[in-house]
């Protein structure tokens, strides 16, 4: 049977067809502004630094001297058996610190897993911040006394919750901006579609950080997106992508602080890419090795976030070898002090692992509490009836602040 070569406008009554979408495809919104530059944004070693000032730049130094101490020690205390896991942030510092001094106290933190740094840099207190990767507690701290959501594990979920609170302080009228973290891995999970898609519709006021490392664990960006950048990706939502050099501390700031200044004036979201790069392993577990070059890595500590900004300070007479020195004995004083902490054997309650689970505890996990209590009882000898107190596990550790000095 002979196929007909007839097309749809040709059909009967399809005059009314037009060759050409009607009007109402037309972009809502002009691309043009909301495309990144075609190289990221740099400050340092540009003429830009002069404006710089440089109270901050000595700030963002200290605060990156103490973030490298602060990874070292970390990756240390794994090896000696005092923490479970820890995902490093060395070459990547500058992302972090940048972000944590650019925030407004009432501003909120949303950072993954590998952002440490950046909820110790805002206030946390360090061993707080090793908790969760410890395994001693469900997250170490506070998130309301520090405005920093929990360290997020599972890639990219804190994305939604930056954009719920965002958007809950909006409409109670609340002066709060959101700053979410994620790595270039992250980016290929869907609940950042989900985030930035709400947040550019409902024009909330939170700013997504993507902190292009160069692999999500051992893949490659180039196996995880075939987008000119990251930073490109904004367009497909509605919003403005921002393309910066993740290792240049000034340049984050500066780029962060515009998107934040605009999301807080009700001008939404912003997604911003800060191309940067993981020098040690995935994790402690991870040998990068069986996937990387030596030689990569070695380009890349050329463009150390640490020695980038010191060189600019040393060459403007701002930082001298006093200032250099202090800054590491700073850092080796707030290592120490975590070494020992760290040290210290934490006294930890099998109970609390069913404080904070539920505002109310649901009948299983009334069960549950009463199955390990029986359980502990049994194990330590105890006569049945003589257990913890009744009610114990229900809300326990609330109001618990630790103090300097307690390890949990």
């Amino acid at each position: 049977m002979k196929k007909s070569s007839t097309s749809v406008q040709e059909l009967p009554g399809a005059a009314g067809h037009l060759p050409h979408p009607p009007p109402a495809w037309r972009p809502r919104t002009d691309p043009a502004p909301l495309l990144p530059d075609p190289e990221p944004y740099r400050v340092l070693g540009t003429d830009a630094a002069a404006g710089a000032d440089p109270a901050l730049l000595l700030r963002l130094y200290t605060e990156l001297v103490r973030g490298r101490r602060y990874n070292t020690q970390a990756t240390a205390l794994t090896k000696q058996g005092r923490l479970a896991v820890y995902p490093s942030s060395t070459g990547q510092e500058a992302c972090q610190i940048a972000a944590a001094l650019v925030l407004r106290q009432q501003d909120w933190l949303f950072p993954s897993y590998r952002d440490t740094l950046a909820a110790v840099a805002r206030g946390l207190d360090p061993v707080q911040a090793l908790t969760l990767l410890r395994g001693d507690w469900h997250t170490g701290y506070d998130p309301h006394e520090h405005r920093i959501a929990p360290l997020s594990t599972p890639l990219a979920t804190q994305l939604p919750h930056a954009v719920g609170l965002a958007h809950a302080a909006r409409l109670k009228g609340d002066d709060v901006v959101a700053l979410a973290l994620v790595g270039d891995g992250g980016t290929s999970e869907g609940d950042f579609h989900e985030a930035l898609n709400f947040a550019a519709v409902w024009q909330v006021p939170v700013v997504f950080l993507v902190q292009n490392n160069g692999f999500a664990i051992s893949v490659p960006l180039a196996k995880q997106s075939a987008a000119p950048s990251l930073a490109h990706k904004a367009v497909g939502y509605g919003m403005p992508g921002r393309l910066v050099d993740g290792n240049d501390a000034v340049a984050v700031h500066t780029v962060l602080g515009e998107a934040l200044a605009r999301a807080g004036r009700g001008g939404g979201p912003t997604l911003v890419e800060a191309v940067t790069y993981r020098i040690d392993a995935h994790t402690n577990a991870d040998d990068a090795t069986r996937y990387r070059a030596g030689d990569e890595v070695e380009i890349w500590r050329a463009h150390d976030p640490v020695l980038l900004l010191e060189r600019e300070l040393t060459a403007r007479g701002v930082l001298d070898e006093d200032g250099i020195r202090k800054a590491a004995d700073a850092a080796e004083t707030m290592a120490a002090r975590l070494r020992d902490r760290m040290n210290a054997e934490p006294v930890l309650d099998p109970m609390d692992l069913f404080a904070h689970v539920y505002a109310e505890q649901t009948v299983q996990l009334r069960e549950q509490v009463a199955q390990l209590r029986a359980e502990l009882d049994a194990s330590a000898g105890e006569d049945a009836g003589e257990g913890p107190e009744e009610g114990y596990g229900e809300g326990h550790g609330e109001g618990r602040a630790e103090g300097p000095g307690e390890v949990r």
